[in-house]
């Protein structure tokens, strides 16, 4: 093994053991490594022994390939500590990232649909009666997991690695392993406890260890099928299902939450976040809330300064 396979090598398996870096988080930081890497051999350097100016070169080159502000910052957070660690380990002298800086992400709020929107979604889950058995099912794995989403503000890796064992008894709250092992509860709402225990029920001979078996029991459904799924049932709400992902279900109940007066320090909890810096990005509907305030009830609002011209 080469002397930069084995320090990426212990830099993934400390990931995985100091701070339980989930699977899909160490494919994310493998992929970052690799093409920091890729653009050192061009230059004739490797991880290990890498300069500050070939690592400049590398995030220039992000930028000219045209990579999202977002992806080049998240792949420069992983190489600062990717030798931050060789550096901890004795395996570098000095730390050729120190001085990099990351560009100023991009300013986006998230997507999120209407209230009307997510009712439409949920009561297009609806199978008719005489639908084949394996229809009527696919309606109920559909409507447990959108109401699941949208009542809890689950992420889709949490929804589908729920235990049957979450939803036993007449239990209010839901058990939630989010990421970096973190639990958390959330309430769950009666509606959601119906239609999931329904699920249940169907499910019984199938004994699966999931509340979602994919088509084998033993395993859990899988992301792919769950979004072949959303997109059956965003069309049969009349949707585009371009605007549709389990992500878009948790910003939508976070920010319907907040638009009925909910805590932020609540919802920080509810969605798991660490940082309520994360959680703040909802707060853009708390300002359409002033301005709205504004625009109706401020004496020198053009909406009332226009009703008071007509009745002038």
């Amino acid at each position: 093994m080469s002397t930069d396979a084995r320090g990426t090598d212990l830099f993934l398996e400390m990931l995985a053991a100091e701070r339980a870096a989930a699977p899909n988080t160490l494919a994310a930081y493998t992929a970052d490594l690799t093409s920091c890497e890729e653009s050192l051999a061009s230059r004739g350097e490797s991880l290990l022994h890498a300069s500050a100016t070939g690592l400049a070169d590398w995030m220039a080159d992000m930028g000219r390939s045209g990579q999202a502000r977002r992806t080049v910052a998240r792949r420069l957070s992983c190489i600062k500590q990717f030798y931050l660690f060789l550096l901890r380990e004795g395996l570098r002298a000095d730390n050729p990232a120190a001085h990099l800086d990351a560009p100023r992400p991009e300013a986006s709020l998230p997507h999120f649909l209407s209230e009307s929107e997510v009712v439409a979604l949920i009561e297009a889950c609806a199978v008719s009666p005489e639908a084949s058995e394996a229809k009527r099912r696919r309606g109920l794995v559909a409507r447990a997991a959108l109401e699941l989403l949208y009542a809890s503000g689950l992420r889709i890796s949490e929804l589908l690695s729920l235990p049957r064992e979450a939803l036993a008894g007449e239990r209010q709250m839901l058990v939630v392993r989010g990421k970096g092992g973190r639990e958390r509860l959330v309430p769950l709402s009666d509606s959601a406890r119906e239609v999931a225990q329904a699920l249940l029920a169907l499910d019984a001979q199938k004994a699966s260890p999931y509340l979602f078996p994919g088509r084998d029991p033993k395993r859990a459904l899988t992301r792919q099928a769950f979004d072949k799924i959303l997109y059956e049932v965003g069309l049969q709400a009349g949707l585009d299902p371009a605007r549709l992902s389990p992500h878009v279900l948790r910003h939508s109940f976070a920010t319907h939450l907040l638009a009925h007066g909910a805590d932020l320090r609540a919802l920080q909890i509810l969605l798991g976040h660490a940082d309520i810096a994360t959680t703040q990005i909802y707060t853009h509907v708390q300002t359409e809330r002033l301005k709205q305030a504004v625009e109706s009830f401020h004496p020198l609002s053009s909406e009332n300064v226009r009703q008071g011209e007509k009745t002038a």
